[in-house]
């Protein structure tokens, strides 16, 4: 059987919140699905606007809103200054076309990563100056640790505004306004806006200061399809505020009410607005945004995203399909080289430990290269860099290393590929698992080796650091050192389910009722399941993929499931019960649907 954990564990309505009753007489399954999640409350699931939190609890925005909107009054020239991410490039989408729709005189301009770097640097600040001669910067998705740029941009006079979502734990900048739910001293109680959804809120507040006062102003509300897009993407936790932004952004798309870059990035993907889901945005959406920030650069996503004419959305979203195809080509390539130096390093431990006698380091070289990969002893980190690896992939690569190895993995690339001396900067991009706040890990070994790193920033899940390649292995022990300090049961990971599921929900209906009953995603999990099945039939497709026929006590009719990637070798082809965790999901083959069971993990279940 399957070491599996409940959300939930009770299968009685009396057992459950008292306020969920009467959702458990229509459907026992969703009821606990909901109480799984820490709802105790209906009004909890609620989707209105009018249940958004106020935006006068985000600490500045009373600052902000009038320097806005001043600067629409008098004609002031404003710079948005972006992000090379999906958030920071729905972020200025948002702020370009609610802005301009209230009169302003509006620009925008994005960082290249591989020349500037990330956030309100005091070059880029210069490079606004020269290009576009602003009279108020406003930053969104950046700009919460960038005291020298704001520094730059006032000793030119320039009025600066920070919109950003970032952690820190520093003073903020001396900008004219700061608003950020995670900033020092900020009460808003959702701290899980990203940064469209902060750029929304400011917005939101000067549409109705205007609106007051009888001025030019716009119904923010209609680009909630840019809001949702940037919160999924940006792996937002999903508390009931994003959960109602993204409601409402993924109803407009349904709709056809949203920007025209959005439906032409469908239109590539082979995908009907009618039927996408909020887990769409981070899957089929945003990595064809983020394409552009990681391979070229993120104004041709922006343009995709501000454009009102069809063509030129369609001819953007073809660019944006084709550097995403690159991006996936780029990843595969560093991705094998990956998993090639994390075996090699894995069986190096091995033998190192199995000789106590033996002088040889745990660290490898690999391919003859001077640069080291290290992976910790106790295989608590993966920790790789190699001269040749792209830049714009290595946050993806990360994230992939960190779903197949349970580990927090860190993966670094030459800031610029033609200076790989000792003494050149290359940067890491960081991604954790539950239990590892990796920006707070990454700050502990700043502040015990203040020289190791040169910036640094980010969240729990995810961060970004900068250290010269002389610092990397001294980085990797000090890392590890931290990883070290970490209880075991940490690295061990947990999988979760929500229980069986009764006969009647094995209905295309449930599965549809269930796909668009919540906002399901990072913080708010998608439903999972788990039941012993009797295997009626099995085929192998492909030589890794198993498609099995199931049958489930109290359903009259077979039940189909596939399990992905699955290796061939590991099943027994005896098989007559399986127990399987599952999702639900809908099949679509020659305009016909059925239901399947997504397996996400078997164990055969033998006779003892």
């Amino acid at each position: 059987m399957l070491k599996l954990t409940s959300r939930y564990t009770s299968t009685r309505i009396d057992e459950l919140p008292a306020a969920l009753q009467p959702l458990a007489a229509q459907s026992l399954t969703l009821a606990r699905l909901y109480a799984g999640r820490g709802i105790v409350q209906p009004d909890e699931l609620e989707t209105q606007l009018s249940g958004l939190l106020p935006a006068e609890m985000l600490q500045g925005v009373t600052e902000a809103v009038p320097l806005l909107d001043v600067a629409i009054d008098e004609g002031q020239r404003i710079l948005i200054v972006g992000d090379f991410d999906c958030d920071g490039a729905t972020s200025t989408a948002l702020m370009m076309r609610a802005l301009t729709a209230m009169g302003a005189v509006v620009d925008f301009l994005v960082p290249d990563r591989f020349k500037y770097g990330y956030g309100l640097t005091p070059e880029i600040v210069e490079l606004g100056i020269e290009t576009y001669r602003p009279d108020l910067i406003v930053t969104v998705d950046n700009g919460i640790s960038s005291h020298e740029g704001v520094a730059r941009a006032q000793a030119d006079g320039i009025t600066v505004i920070i919109t950003d979502h970032h952690l820190t734990t520093k003073e903020t900048p001396p900008a004219e306004a700061v608003v950020n739910p995670n900033q020092l001293g900020c009460h808003f109680t959702s701290k899980a806006l990203v940064g469209v959804g902060v750029a929304f809120y400011v917005l939101g507040r000067l549409a109705k200061l205007r609106r007051e006062a009888s001025k030019s102003t716009v119904q923010v509300s209609q680009y909630l399809d840019l809001v949702a897009l940037g919160t999924i993407a940006d792996v937002g936790v999903l508390d009931k505020n994003n959960r109602i932004l993204v409601h409402h952004g993924l109803a407009a798309i349904r709709q056809g009410r949203c920007s025209l870059g959005i439906l032409a990035l469908l239109e590539q993907a082979g995908r009907d607005p009618k039927q996408l889901h909020a887990q769409d945005f981070g899957f089929v959406l945003g990595p064809r945004i983020n394409a552009a920030g990681r391979m070229d650069n993120m104004r041709i996503g922006i343009e995709c995203l501000l454009t009102d004419d069809w063509p030129t959305a369609q001819r953007l979203a073809q660019e944006l399909e084709q550097l995403n195809r690159t991006r996936r080509h780029v990843e595969g390539e560093m991705l094998a080289q990956a998993d090639s130096i994390v075996q090699a390093l894995a069986t190096t431990n091995t033998d190192s430990d199995s000789d106590s006698d033996s002088d040889e380091s745990s660290e490898l070289i690999v391919q003859n290269k001077p640069e080291k990969k290290i992976i910790d002893d106790r295989n608590r980190s993966i920790v790789l860099y190699q001269d040749d690896w792209h830049q714009g992939v290595i946050g993806i690569v990360a994230g992939r290393l960190k779903e197949s190895h349970y580990l927090p993995s860190i993966v670094f690339a030459p800031a610029d590929t033609e200076r790989t001396g000792d003494d050149d900067a290359i940067k890491g991009s960081a991604r954790s698992i539950a239990g590892v706040h990796i920006r707070d890990a990454i700050e502990q070994v700043a502040e015990q080796h203040p020289d190791l790193i040169s910036h640094f920033g980010g969240h729990a899940m995810a961060a970004g650091l900068t250290i010269k390649r002389r610092n990397f292995e001294g980085f990797v022990s000090a890392f590890n050192e931290v990883m070290a300090q970490m209880d075991d049961e940490v690295f061990a990971e947990q999988k979760f389910t929500d229980g069986p599921l009764q006969a009647s929900d094995f209905s295309l209906w449930f599965a549809e009722h269930l796909a668009d009953a919540s906002i399901w995603g990072h913080g708010f999990a998608p439903p999972i399941f788990d039941g012993v099945f009797e295997v009626l039939s099995f085929k192998v497709l492909k030589d890794k993929h198993l498609k099995l026929s199931l049958r489930y006590p109290e359903v009259q009719y077979p039940i189909e499931a596939i399990q992905f990637n699955f290796d061939s070798n590991a099943w027994d082809y005896r098989a007559e019960n399986v127990h399987i965790l599952f999702e639900l999901d809908i099949n679509e083959w020659n305009g016909k649907q059925s239901l399947q069971l997504m397996v996400k993990d078997l164990a055969v279940i033998t006779e003892t």
